[in-house]
């Protein structure tokens, strides 16, 4: 089981249910997502969807292990969504996307705040974007979203130094709509949802429509940019020592790759 889903008053709640990962996503993980927001837009009676983590963690990002099983075994069998199709379903939802933070959120965690509609969060959870010390690009449209939500310098920020975000910076930087004391966090979110799932489902998707629209091509771009700067750093120098770090337990050591690295 990798998602709890639950429906309250049209709104669905999506709870990533790997906590002792802290909701990293795997294939696995990755797949039953994306089903989930499939599901959740074709069905006449949801209104709403509400995305949080159970556990300590929002989500801790990609399963790094499984990363480097995929970097290193050409034999690795992928899922039939993956990264890349839980992105297309975010991209596509029609209705509005809750998020609520209810803790660490790394990477694809704290990325997928860029289709969120209205976000929330612990005030003790904090967010990264890990790229930089991964040796890798950014992803999920974060090159172009980050920029559009934070303003350029916060996201410059974000983006390359892969440093921690607190629930209050987050707030500033305008990246969530409000922050919750961690016991009030999911009512809060929960609250706002359903207000909104009492208005028109076919009114919702309208205005999400009309302010989603423009954005798709732009996002489009930025996806095939960063897929492509992805596929050219993934295995790489930087990359596989970051990978072999973190299965060893140790902090990277990236001031002996090759020039340019």
């Amino acid at each position: 089981m990798t998602l709890q889903i639950t429906d309250e008053a049209r709104v669905r709640t999506i709870t990533l249910d790997r906590p002792e990962a802290l909701n990293a996503f795997n294939e696995a993980l990755y797949d039953a997502t994306a089903e989930a927001l499939l599901a959740a837009a074709e069905d006449p009676d949801v209104a709403v969807v509400l995305l949080t983590g159970n556990g300590r963690g929002f989500s801790a990002g990609t399963d790094l292990l499984e990363m480097h099983r995929i970097a290193t075994n050409p034999d690795f069998v992928r899922g039939t969504h993956g990264f890349l199709g839980l992105l297309d379903a975010l991209v596509d939802f029609p209705k509005p996307l809750v998020c609520a933070v209810n803790g660490v959120g790394l990477g694809i965690g704290m990325t997928i705040l860029g289709y969120a509609d209205l976000a929330f969060m612990s005030s003790t959870a904090r967010l990264k974007c890990p790229f930089t010390s991964l040796g890798v690009a950014p992803e999920a449209a974060s090159s172009y979203l980050f920029p559009q939500l934070l303003g350029r310098q916060d996201a410059a920020w974000v983006l390359l130094s892969a440093e921690w975000v607190s629930a209050q910076e987050a707030l500033e930087m305008g990246l969530v709509f409000r922050v919750c004391e961690p016991e009030d966090l999911l009512a809060e979110a929960h609250r706002h949802a359903a207000l909104l799932a009492r208005r028109p489902i076919s009114s919702l998707v309208a205005v999400k429509r009309t302010m989603t629209e423009p954005l798709r091509s732009e996002i489009r771009k930025a996806r095939e940019r960063e897929n492509a700067a992805f596929s050219e750093l993934m295995g790489g120098p930087a990359n596989l020592e970051a990978l072999t770090a973190f299965a060893e337990g140790r902090e990277p050591d990236f001031t002996s790759l090759p020039p340019g690295w």
